[in-house]
């Protein structure tokens, strides 16, 4: 007997279980007052989970965030032809479409003007979603599939926040906001694309499920084909696997080139400077590839040396190229190899024995000149005047800790707490638009930190007095 897949894949539903989700679908697709308070409250979480690159953050964001409810709206509404229905969902995504975009971008402009998240490069978690390819598209039809079903089976509605979190709909707004906040208009269009992208395949995702469910604009039992919003829906998908495509390529392209760059310049900086690759960034202008390498090494690098490392460099990429290199000093030692002893010549007086002196008396009359006052020179007192490291307190206004940096915009190596007392070295530098200044916190870390934080507290050093000896 051939087993029927058709009566468990393909149910239909009761007229009355299909009237209870469409009201159901119907209420949550409303945009009222709990729609953009969720918008506004997930949309803040997923902009600090991008910004901070937390995938944990972005999580809890995808949880919250009520937008889905609107697409999986849409594509019941383009199925049963509830005008109404269609129109509350197409205006609840755009409008919360454009609150989430533009709180996304507000919160990066603030960030960006405080000193504890730096934007010197953009995150793995924001870059992750510029750059769409197809597998984000079956991505989105699977979520489609599942949220549209979970919806029919209300004994499998604990799976829907599974789904919330595969589909991703908010973080791609989010990724646009940053982008247009940085001024990154690639990472906003790629974003955009990205939105587009799971928004049509989840609304049509749905609305095959709700088709094949029974939900249709005829009477039970009447006679009907191929909703032609399904068929739109379907053309849409195949349109936007051609951008979809042309990214995964470019990115694909990108990709190998920066991995044959990394291993090129790896490779010339172990062997020319006998030095450690740590980070490499890579930035394309218009006609030079521009290299910022970060390298660890025992001995330091002398201007000669980085331009030979440039001209190496040059020869095997076969493009121009400009190089900045930070080095780290990094002396290595093992507990298991003692160090070689460095011996230092010394000048040592040595008295060598010779005949001992005899006295004898012997009577001469000599005349003898009278003794003649000499002016000795007396010491002279100078006043030398010599820098000296200054106390102060850290100052901050509005946030409990404040980051140590190992030099200006570098990594942070530490963390200052409201009014700690640190020293201030001498000198400044200017990074950023901010002056910097070397500290040493109470636990002896050196690094800097903008002086606009800090509160000097003592007066200028006095003069330390030196005694110098004039010798005739």
């Amino acid at each position: 007997m051939p087993i029927n897949y058709k009566k468990y894949f393909i149910r239909k539903l009761p007229f009355e279980q299909r009237k209870e989700i469409i009201e159901e679908i119907a209420e949550s697709s409303s945009p009222g007052f709990d729609f953009f308070l969720f918008v506004i409250l997930s949309t803040s979480i997923a902009t600090m989970g991008l910004i901070t690159n937390s995938p944990a953050v972005i999580i809890g964001a995808m949880l919250v965030a009520p937008l889905m409810s609107p697409i999986i709206g849409i594509g019941l509404a383009s199925i049963i032809g509830e005008d109404h229905l269609l129109r509350s969902g197409l205006s609840a995504l755009l409008r919360g479409a454009i609150l989430a975009v533009t709180l996304a971008a507000l919160l990066t402009l603030v960030n960006s003007y405080l000193p504890f998240v730096t934007f010197q490069e953009l995150t793995a978690e924001v870059v992750s979603r510029s750059h769409p390819s197809p597998l984000d598209l079956v991505v989105a039809l699977a979520g489609g599939l599942a949220a549209a079903y979970s919806l029919t089976e209300p004994k499998l509605s604990a799976a829907l926040p599974g789904v919330a979190i595969a589909t991703a709909i908010l973080p791609p707004l989010c990724a646009i906001g940053v982008g247009i906040a940085l001024q990154r208009w690639d990472v906003a269009g790629g974003a955009t694309l990205l939105f587009i992208t799971n928004a049509i395949t989840i609304a049509f995702a749905s609305a095959l499920v709700f088709f094949l469910r029974g939900f249709n604009p005829y009477k039970p039992g009447g006679n009907r084909g191929l909703p032609p919003s399904l068929k739109l829906s379907l053309v849409l998908i195949f349109l936007l696997l051609i951008p979809l495509s042309y990214y995964s390529v470019q990115f694909v392209r990108q990709a190998n080139a920066d991995r044959t760059i990394n291993s090129v310049v790896q490779k010339i900086v172990k062997d020319l400077a006998h030095a450690d690759l740590v980070e490499l960034q890579i930035n394309r202008l218009e006609k030079t590839l521009n290299l910022e390498l970060t390298i660890r090494t025992n001995k330091l690098l002398r201007y000669e040396q980085v331009v030979a490392l440039q001209a190496k460099i040059v020869e095997e990429l076969a493009e121009p190229v400009s190089i900045r290199v930070h080095q780290y000093f990094a002396e290595q030692l093992d507990p298991l190899i003692p160090p070689t002893p460095t011996f230092t010549a010394t000048v040592t007086n040595t008295v060598t024995p010779g005949p001992s002196p005899t006295a004898t008396f012997t009577a001469t009359f000599t005349a003898t000149a009278s003794a003649t006052p000499s002016q000795t020179p007396s010491p002279t007192m100078t006043v030398t005047s010599t820098s000296t490291p200054a106390l102060a307190r850290a100052y901050l206004a509005s946030f409990p800790l404040m980051r140590i940096y190992q030099y200006p915009g570098g990594p942070v190596i530490g963390l200052l707490s409201q009014n700690q007392v640190i020293t201030v070295l001498p000198g400044e530098r200017v990074f950023a638009d901010l002056i910097w200044v070397q500290i040493i916190d109470q636990d002896n870390r050196n690094g800097w930190v903008p002086k606009i934080y800090i509160n000097i507290f003592t007066a200028t050093p006095e003069p330390l007095e030196t005694m110098i000896s004039v010798v005739p």
